[in-house]
């Protein structure tokens, strides 16, 4: 199996070493909550840019860190009557390597949370548009009754006679939180194009500010020690960097293994190892030969 091994981000630092101390664990893991995250991506002149927060301070997971768009999946995100269109919940289960009841959630989930963090709705009144104005303050009454679990997106949908566009999504990885944290995710990460017309903003009371940038620039202004990533951050953006084009950076993965990092102690440090290739894709239960490599990126 090949590792790789990213520095401890400094407030995982505590649970890990409990968790360490204890031998590798620290009674029953908490259970990781089923999420969805989704990288929005649009065209700019040095090439694509995606968009991503910086999560708030208050936070209770990932505080501080610069994130994508995304969230746990809500009881109602399982409802089947979320008017659909694009791949069917029973292909999205296939690519997604879930039930059918659990895809639907997470489609669901994903473009839920990226209309309520940043007000993009992938969606439209039929199978070939999306819509392209959201400047009525209307939608952002609609976000904040999403957010306050007083409608269900498929509710929203049906009263504005849209249909979810799933083929908007494609999925890139599914990472899982460490068993050593108290909070946890079963996280899959999507792609998607920012519709045209459509703008993401900075509403979300979940983000301390919100930008535009390439992976280029994200990647060096975390070694500069300006912004901090998860581990999950960093390998998206470093994937995002080799594509060659737009369209490049949108194409799903051609293989979706699940990671979940653990810690590990070397070198007078903490490490957060994760089970990837030298290109981030998660590698299969039986891998390559067992051959620890030490990532030097700072977190």
């Amino acid at each position: 199996m090949t590792y790789r091994d990213f520095p401890m981000p400094e407030r995982l630092r505590g649970h890990a070493r409990d968790w360490l101390d204890a031998g590798g664990t620290v009674g029953e893991p908490a259970p990781a909550k089923l999420s969805a995250t989704v990288m929005l991506l649009r065209p700019a002149a040095d090439g694509p840019e995606v968009f991503v927060l910086r999560r708030a301070s208050t936070m209770a997971f990932a505080a501080d860190m610069l994130a994508f768009p995304g969230g746990g999946v809500d009881v109602r995100d399982a409802d089947p009557g979320v008017p659909w269109t694009g791949p069917s919940p029973e292909e999205w289960a296939a690519r997604l390597s879930t039930p059918v009841d659990e895809a639907r959630e997470l489609v669901i989930a994903a473009a839920r949370e990226v209309f309520e963090e940043c007000g993009v709705l992938l969606a439209g009144p039929d199978a070939d548009s999306v819509v392209a104005d959201l400047t009525d303050p209307a939608w952002d009454d609609e976000r904040d009754a999403l957010l306050a679990r007083e409608q269900s997106f498929a509710e929203l949908l049906i009263r504005r006679s849209l249909v979810l566009r799933t083929d908007l999504l494609e999925l890139r990885a599914h990472w899982t939180t460490p068993e050593c944290e108290p909070k946890r995710y079963n996280t899959r990460f999507f792609v998607a194009r920012l519709p045209e017309g459509q703008l993401a903003d900075d509403r979300s009371s979940e983000a301390a500010e919100v930008l535009w940038a390439t992976p280029e620039r994200l990647l060096a202004a975390q070694e500069a020690g300006e912004h901090r990533m998860l581990p999950p951050t960093r390998v998206m953006i470093e994937q995002l960097a080799r594509a060659r084009s737009l369209d490049e950076a949108l194409t799903p993965a051609p293989q979706v293994w699940p990671v979940m990092p653990w810690p590990v102690e070397h070198d007078d440090a903490l490490w957060m190892r994760a089970p990837i290739d030298d290109r981030g894709d998660g590698l299969p239960p039986a891998g390559a030969l067992d051959v620890p490599t030490t990532g030097s990126e700072l977190l």
